[in-house]
């Protein structure tokens, strides 16, 4: 380690006056900085109970686009008055600290580093780093009591000194991809919840049975009964008296959202079990109440006469479930089979994978040990095809697996259909994700799942969007479709985690980099989608300019030439770029 970089990690130097920061003043790119430049502004002071950190890197994120791009409209600041009050975008980062709060001396240590978790909630309140809080886009930042001492503990999470910055700020990323592939749901009704049993088929329901759907630390505080008969009936009256939750005879289904209003706070039910075979409209009415985190049980041995609409939306962003089982026993429709992980030795589709989250998911089927035999990649990109070539199939031979690229554009609908029929061998896929927020590819991707088969639906398609599934495969293939948004503290832990034993390399989403001065640039990129990979900026190197790394020996021979052979980004490389190109006073 040359001295310039020994003296950078520990903090050897003095704290320069101004800070470089990407100040959003309202909607718009032209409204992030000054003249298409960052704002240099004094150094902050800190309190007592406060922290500095250097921002040592910062993925940029289409999130961020969002962001600019609606500015004082964006969910998350709406009604800011961003002219006076602006915030500063970039949420996946790389921190050091370089100063500490009389208050924090015994807990903090400057030259320590961290990943912060940005889903920041503060007594309650959503705080979101790079959104309400001032975020990474700058060369450095105050960290206070909201990110120190939030209602999930602390927000930054301790990496140790031999990881490489790029790498830990795309943990961030690459957590919201790995909680993907950790989706299950609960087995059991929730305690404290609201469950609504709903008989379709009144014989059907006489002769179903609960089972073990009660979870060891209670039962629901109200369930709603509707055209139940027989056994069943009685058993869930002799429930309600044994544990004590309501019980709610509601035979009328047709006003579900009075039900929802009066015996489910209007926030909807945790619980829907349908007896018997529904009719569509049915499903789609009472699918509406399902709150977040909902789960949709049918018990059922024949099919619905069509497909049905689903908010897929709602899938992603709110965490539906839909599930359901041939036999006539609750608990088994709740029974987890799998989680959405890739199965092993199973075949996978990944549609639209040639941009940054897309290449992550193609990464981790294409490396994973004891992952898909069979990894297919589609995009209407040829350009991007390409790059998963050059980057991920040698990945997947090495383990013997099956890569291929397909550009469904370039061929007839029904080629495309033999295509994948022949490389499936008639089987069909055990996962397909869909990056793309298309309903039709959603349908599409429903359509080839094989029977236990998982539809992730990754892409983030807004409430509201409907797409014609085959939820009748749910309880006659046990197919699930899920879907998630974000990442969990546990979720970035075990992230960095696998990052660091080498299972997982989130430096190899990299595709472009820069300095702070080229962010506005790099933001330009990820809106275009120029680059097929992530955009890193290293707000401590002012004049890099925006560089993607096919290019970088033109630019940066000497960090070139540490590079992978598949010009994949390394620890190596970051520590000659810093070398070479930091300077401190």
């Amino acid at each position: 380690m040359t001295d310039v970089l020994k003296k950078y990690r520990e903090v050897d130097y003095d704290l320069p006056k101004n800070n470089l920061r990407w100040a959003l003043y309202g909607a718009g790119l032209d409204n992030l900085g000054k003249d298409g430049k960052p704002v240099s502004v004094p150094m902050p002071e800190i309190g007592p109970d406060e922290l500095l950190a250097r921002v040592d890197a910062v993925g940029l994120c289409f999130s961020d686009i969002k962001l600019i791009t609606q500015g004082p409209q964006h969910p998350r600041i709406s009604g800011r008055d961003l002219a006076n009050d602006p915030t500063v975008p970039g949420h996946e980062a790389s921190l050091t600290i370089v100063k500490v709060g009389e208050e924090l001396k015994d807990r903090f240590k400057v030259g320590e580093k961290y990943l912060i978790q940005a889903d920041v909630f503060y007594k309650g309140t959503s705080m979101a780093f790079g959104y309400v809080l001032p975020g990474a886009l700058q060369q450095y930042t105050v960290i206070g009591k909201e990110i120190i001492d939030g209602d999930e503990g602390c927000y930054l999470i301790p990496v140790r000194e031999e990881d490489g910055y790029a790498e830990v700020a795309l943990s961030e990323p690459w957590a919201c991809v790995v909680a993907s592939l950790r989706i299950t749901h609960r087995e059991t009704f929730k305690p404290m919840g609201s469950a609504w049993v709903i008989g379709a088929d009144q014989s059907y329901s006489a002769q179903c049975s609960l089972g073990d759907i009660f979870a060891e630390e209670g039962g629901p505080r109200r369930i709603v009964m509707s055209n139940v008969t027989g056994a069943l009936r009685n058993e869930l009256a002799n429930e309600s008296k044994r544990r004590g939750y309501d019980l709610i005879y509601a035979d009328d289904v047709s006003d579900a959202e009075r039900l929802v209003c009066e015996y489910a706070n209007n926030r909807g039910f945790d619980d829907i079990v349908i007896l018997g075979t529904p009719s569509p409209e049915l499903f789609e009415q009472v699918s509406k109440t399902l709150a977040k985190d909902g789960i949709l049980a049918i018990l059922a041995e024949t099919p619905m006469s069509r497909k049905v609409q689903v908010d897929v939306g709602r899938v992603h962003y709110d965490r539906l479930h839909f599930v359901g089982s041939t036999t006539r026993n609750v608990a088994d429709a709740y029974k987890v089979e799998r989680d959405s992980d890739f199965k092993v030795d199973g075949k996978a589709w990944i549609i639209g994978a040639g941009g940054p989250m897309g290449q992550m998911h193609t990464q981790i089927a294409a490396s994973k040990t004891n992952g898909p035999s069979l990894v297919v990649a589609s995009d209407i990109d040829d350009r991007r095809l390409e790059e998963l070539v050059r980057r991920f199939s040698e990945m997947a031979v090495e383990r013997g697996a099956k890569f291929v690229t397909i550009n469904p554009k370039t061929v007839d609908p029904k080629s495309f259909d033999e295509t994948l029929e022949t490389l499936t061998a008639g089987h069909r896929f055990d996962d397909v994700v869909v990056m793309a927020p298309v309903p039709a590819l959603i349908e599409q991707g429903a359509d080839w799942l094989a029977d236990g088969g998982v539809l992730n639906i990754f892409a983030g398609v807004p409430r509201g969007t409907i797409a014609n599934l085959d939820v009748s495969a749910t309880y006659l293939r046990g197919v699930r479709y899920v879907g998630s948004s974000g990442s969990s503290i546990s979720d970035l832990k075990y992230t960095l985690e696998q990052t660091q034993k080498g299972e997982l390399a989130t430096n190899h989403s990299v595709a472009a980099i820069g300095g702070i001065n080229a962010a506005q640039e790099g933001l330009r990129a990820v809106q275009d989608g120029s680059f097929p990979g992530k955009v890193v900026i290293w707000p401590q190197l002012e004049d890099l300019p925006l560089i993607p790394l096919t290019r970088l020996g033109e630019y940066l021979p000497n960090v070139a030439e540490k590079l992978t052979p598949a010009q994949m980004w390394t620890r190596e490389a970051e520590d000659e770029l810093l070398r070479s190109q930091l300077k401190l006073d």
